[in-house]
């Protein structure tokens, strides 16, 4: 299995422990999801953007490239964290924060993340 497949397939998970549906909405913002992927990876390597403690992505650095793309990844991410928060009577707090916990679980060494009190490591 490829690692854009892991990722996809890890998101489906994600969304299925919640009990969320894979409903046509939620599979266009996966796809959309999926095709930013590569260049998500590229600016994680490079150091310029971590995940930070709220399931978010967030840059860690001076250097900003890729606003857009990255502004439209967090959109979908608050999107699917609140059909989430919606279903499970939760928050989107809650749910973003869980999402985090997952994440930084599954980041390869040298990812920036931030821990719980708000500072960044590398894995």
């Amino acid at each position: 299995m490829n690692k854009n497949s892991l990722i996809k397939s890890t998101l489906v998970i994600f969304l299925l422990v919640f009990g969320l549906s894979l409903t046509a909405n939620t599979t266009k913002i996966l796809s959309k999801m999926k095709s930013r992927l590569p260049a998500i990876v590229t600016l994680k390597k490079k150091g310029i953007i971590g995940e930070n403690n709220r399931g978010y992505l967030q840059y860690v650095g001076k250097v900003k490239e890729k606003q857009n793309l990255i502004e439209a990844e967090n959109r979908d991410r608050k999107a699917i964290y609140t059909l989430i928060a919606k279903k499970d009577g939760a928050t989107v707090k809650l749910v973003g924060v869980l999402r985090a916990k997952q994440i930084a679980g599954k980041s390869e060494n040298g990812y920036w993340l931030q821990a719980k009190n708000g500072k960044w490591y590398k894995k």
